[in-house]
């Protein structure tokens, strides 16, 4: 018998319910600053004397530290110890936030984002860690459960939750509220929090500079070209090429160092289970379909309908409420079905709603919106929770720790990469909507004629003189014209999301509920 499996029945001392709410409101806190931050940038911008393309660094240093700490965080954990190392993060994370709510200049605020995403990066790993090592694998899914508050509710209310403080106080509280949150957080986590025996005796002192070195360049490379892509025309941009060439670059070199080193910093055996392998596949696609929807629908409501931010915010936060109700019933759910068939039947559902999602039409209600956003988060709620688990349930305990950190690695990173797709593809489809509705745009065709001089008509009644009429109801109409082009853009988006959700439903197949040889989360 392994080491390990002697301390198979380990339990930790305090609540296990206790310390899973603890965790997760530490990461509930990081992952609420990803997105909270979004809607304050023009005010920034304003306040510190910038641009708002200068004021997107400070969201841009930020996830480019996150993700590289997020593929690390296994072997810092390891060195440091994971509770030590779990309450160094939420400190800092705590500090970074006062010095971000007290920034004078851009430059300023830049440098303390980037700290705060280097701290943040090690919460959300060693939360999920934390919760493997505390539950039993039958109790796992519950626990999931509440990460999944975490995971998939701060994404949603975030730029809501923003909006609000920065319109009732200033940008500056989105970092200040932090701080009540940080302090209780570590001084709960230093109660009941500890390592469990097999840790406590792990050692890998060792430090892969080469490997830390391509992380660094692959990932900081890719989360610059994704954030700062649209801005730069993409690879019209020299930047941007660059970018794209030193991403490519760290992440094969990473890879082939990574497989042949004796000591890595990240140790890529997690692969070798397919539970896993799989696992990490479905939760990508997760992070891009949660991510592209929750910035598509509010950038629709605001650039075609009108609404303001607020509201648009607000299109959001009911699904975070369906996805409360419905994770307890997808628990109970999977004492009786197969794990991978609830997996597949959410990404079927998901893939109905963003069916569902691309009917958008010029006079849609504030009501359809919600439904429209509720449905795609109704299929989440059956995919979070669900892969979390399986993921996991093979996987020996000595690689939870890289697990964790690759698992949520590939969940941020494509969620970036959706957001950035989403964009590009809304800018691209509204070019070709136009190009294709421009034939019917024309003095030749008889519809387009008439609706000119029925606006003309319109405009000589409101009291406009007969010699301007013409010229504004041309303008009116090419308005029309331009947001019809754009709402098919905005659908064709969401129809495509619901194929990446289609074509994801096959790999939940080759995901097995079998549990390891020897206990589950045993030594192999």
């Amino acid at each position: 018998m392994t080491q390990p499996d002697a301390h198979a029945h380990w339990r930790p001392s305090s609540n296990p319910w206790a310390i899973a709410v603890v965790v997760t409101l530490a990461a509930f806190m990081e992952i609420l600053d990803t997105t909270i931050v979004n809607v304050a940038l023009p005010h920034i911008a304003g306040s510190l004397s910038a641009s708002n393309d200068e004021a997107t660094w400070a969201l841009t240093s930020y996830l480019v530290a996150n993700a590289i700490v997020l593929t690390i965080s296994g072997w810092l954990s390891a060195v440091i110890g994971r509770k030590r190392y779990f309450m160094i993060c939420l400190a800092m994370f705590t500090v970074c936030s006062f010095l971000c709510g007290i920034a004078t200049s851009l430059p300023q605020l830049v440098f303390f984002r980037l700290l705060q995403g280097f701290f943040g990066g090690g919460l959300q790993p060693n939360q999920q860690a934390i919760i493997l090592d505390t539950f039993p694998p039958e109790k796992r899914g519950a626990a999931f459960g509440v990460t999944a508050i975490a995971t998939i509710v701060a994404p949603v209310i975030g730029p809501t939750l923003g909006g609000v403080i920065t319109d009732t106080y200033n940008w500056r509280w989105i970092f200040f509220a932090n701080i009540p949150v940080g302090i209780i957080a570590t001084f709960l986590v230093f109660v009941l929090v500890e390592d469990p025996p097999w840790l406590q005796k792990a050692s890998r002192k060792h430090i892969d500079f080469i490997g830390l070195g391509f992380i660094t360049l692959g990932l900081g490379c890719l989360q610059v070209m994704l954030d700062r892509g649209e801005d730069e025309d993409w690879f019209g941009s020299p930047f941007i090429r660059v970018m794209a060439a030193l991403a490519a670059f760290g992440i094969v070199g990473g890879i082939i160092w990574l497989k042949t080193a004796k000591h890595p910093i990240v140790n890529l055996d997690v692969f070798k289970d397919r539970n896993f392998t799989m696992g990490c596949v479905c939760i990508s696609a997760v992070g891009g379909v949660l991510y592209a929807g929750a910035v598509v629908i509010p950038q629709f409501a605001q650039t075609v309908i009108g609404y303001t931010a607020t509201w648009a915010g607000l299109i959001l936060s009911p699904g975070g409420v369906a996805i409360i109700a419905l994770i307890p019933i997808v628990g109970v759910l999977m004492r009786f079905i197969q794990t991978r068939l609830i997996i597949a039947s959410g990404f079927f559902v998901m893939g109905l709603a963003f069916f569902y999602s691309s009917r958008l039409s010029p006079t849609i209600d504030f009501g359809t919106l919600v439904s429209m956003r509720s449905a795609q988060t109704a299929g989440l709620a059956f995919l979070f929770v669900p892969i979390s688990t399986i993921a996991y349930i093979t996987l020996p305990r000595r690689l939870n720790g890289d697990g964790t950190a690759l698992f949520t690695m590939f969940r941020n990173v494509f969620g970036s990469i959706g957001i950035s797709l989403a964009t590009a593809m809304i800018t691209e489809r509204t070019q070709t909507r136009q190009a294709q509705l421009s034939k019917w745009a024309t003095p030749f065709h008889q519809p387009f004629n008439e609706l000119i001089a029925s606006t003309q008509r319109a405009l000589v009644a409101m009291g406009h003189a007969a010699g301007a009429a013409h010229d504004i109801a041309v303008g009116k109409v090419y308005l029309a014209f331009r947001a019809q082009a754009q709402i098919l853009a905005y659908s064709d988006v969401f129809f495509y999301t619901g194929i990446v959700a289609f074509c994801v439903v096959p790999f939940c197949f080759f995901l097995t509920n079998k549990k390891a040889a020897g206990g589950p989360g045993g030594a192999h």
